[in-house]
């Protein structure tokens, strides 16, 4: 059976003409079981079934493939069992010619199918079912690939729309998903492309009425009377968004679309909040990718799939200039739209690639010393901040850029055995309630044991570090005259969750 192949959690298909038209395969159509459109029709997967009723294990939309194995011979029969295909939803039945049990295609299956107006299709004995399976996997993932990129393509454009209004934002979800596209508040629409219907017809106030009165991810769907097809949603954050976003068309909506309008939903939310502000674009979303809750949605939708790395910056130096206005110069030299400026000055940034050695030594000349995490998966981001911790200690103490290539001794530890290594080692410490007893340990190894910097990152006396350190050796009880000891807890404080 061909793999289901997804984008963003939505199947994609195949016309049934990709199959059929295959030089490859030889498959021949029996004309007189083909409706109009059918070739046109979408397969989601291939399948073989011998059983005398597969229904109750199909989804719709498959190519079945059978040898006649268990086909009766009776037309009454064979009639119960192509209309229990039909029901079923498959696609189209492909036949295999198998010798000596089929020499042809048997009669009463070519007479059932054309009265059910169910594709017939007839493969050759010198085709394997295997291979039919291996043409629709490939067409699958080829089209889940096409798919994908338009995805990205539409995130990367829509992102730079946001950042001009939510009108310009309306223009491009409305030239991405080729139809009418509105922003509609309690009471009016704030946003409009296209020939928005005015007013709404009363099936879409039934719709939009059940849309604002659930609660968590949703979206909506619905054919009007006059064949258009509707797409609804709420912006970000759905579980308390009033606004909607509705799109419509005379075509249906496929998974690809309905994911191109989740993000247009997802910035809309985002945009409203923002204004036409481009810096709080960015730092809306970079804060909700690094938040320590962040939701599923619009996380993929926004970013898209793969590993990402986290940038922190702090001021180093005399610092940097005018911070605000440097935001621009930031986005540049670090080649991404999800930069967040907060007060320190500091800033952290969601990229891809991570700057380069002239970006980072641009950024020091500027006044900004960075440290850059591991690549990690977008759902893990919000986890680097021990990491980074760690890093920034390191920078300060080294006096330069320091970036983590996820090579080290480090990198060899699954995340859970970290985790929960760091939690049993600094148990007892966290069970006395006092962070600082942390941050000193964390800046004095940092410092390598170094008293007088220790305290002078701290902004404390040096006998207040002597004391808050033998006091770590108490509680934790351990000699940190010794190197091995330092350097295990160096890491469990680096993969601490804090």
């Amino acid at each position: 059976m061909a793999r289901n192949a997804e984008t963003f959690g939505t199947p994609v298909n195949i016309p049934l003409r990709a199959v059929v038209g295959n030089s490859e395969l030889a498959v021949e159509v029996v004309r007189e079981t083909l409706r109009p459109g059918a070739l046109d029709l979408p397969v989601r997967w291939a399948h073989v079934c011998e059983l005398r009723d597969p229904s109750p294990y199909l989804l719709g939309e498959e190519l079945l493939l059978t040898a006649g194995v268990n086909l009766p011979a009776e037309q009454a029969e064979v009639d119960r069992y192509v209309r229990g295909l039909r029901a079923a939803g498959i696609t189209a039945l492909g036949f295999g010619i198998t010798p000596p049990m089929h020499e042809q295609l048997p009669e009463p299956l070519r007479r059932a199918c054309a009265r059910a107006g169910l594709p017939l299709l007839v493969i050759g004995v010198r085709t394997p079912f295997i291979a039919v399976n291996r043409v629709v996997a490939v067409a699958l993932a080829e089209a889940a690939q096409r798919e994908q990129r338009r995805i990205t393509q539409a995130r990367e454009a829509l992102t730079r729309a946001a950042a001009g209004g939510l009108a310009e934002l309306a223009r491009g979800l409305a030239k991405h998903v080729s139809g009418w596209v509105a922003l509609v508040g309690k009471n009016d629409v704030l946003a409009a492309e296209h020939e928005v219907p005015s007013p709404f017809p009363p099936e879409l106030g039934e719709l939009f009425a059940r849309l604002r009165g659930g609660s968590g991810i949703r979206s909506a769907t619905t054919e009007l009377p006059d064949g258009t097809f509707v797409v609804a949603q709420p912006v970000y954050p759905q579980a308390t968004a009033s606004h909607l976003v509705v799109v419509g068309r005379r075509a249906r909506f496929d998974g690809t679309d309905r994911a191109i309008v989740a993000v247009g939903a997802a910035l809309f939310g985002l945009a409203s909040r923002a204004g036409s502000d481009t810096a709080g674009l960015g730092a809306a979303v970079t804060a909700l990718v690094l938040a320590e809750h962040p939701p599923a949605a619009p996380l993929a939708e926004l970013l898209g799939e793969g590993d990402y790395r986290v940038v922190a910056g702090f001021a180093h130096g005399a610092g940097p200039g005018d911070v605000a206005a440097g935001y621009d110069w930031l986005r540049t030299r670090l080649d991404t739209p999800l930069v967040e400026l907060k007060p320190g000055p500091r800033f952290t940034a969601v990229v891809r690639t991570p700057p380069d050695a002239r970006a980072r030594e641009e950024l020091l000349a500027a006044g900004w010393l960075v440290v850059v995490s591991a690549p990690h998966p977008v759902e893990r981001l919000p986890d680097t901040a021990a990491e980074l911790a760690a890093l920034e200690q390191r920078a300060l103490v080294l006096g330069r850029p320091v970036l983590a290539d996820g090579s080290g001794l480090a990198a060899l530890v699954p995340p859970g055995h970290a985790a929960d290594y760091a939690e049993r080692t600094l148990a007892p410490l966290r069970a006395l309630g006092d962070d600082g007893l942390l941050d000193t340990l964390r800046t004095w190894l940092a410092h390598h044991g170094g008293w007088d910097r220790t305290a002078s990152a701290l902004g404390v006396h040096r006998n207040s570090v002597r004391h808050r350190i033998a006091r770590v050796e108490r509680v934790l009880g351990v000699d940190l005259a010794d190197p091995e000891t330092r350097m295990e807890l160096w890491f469990a404080l680096r993969w601490a969750g804090s």
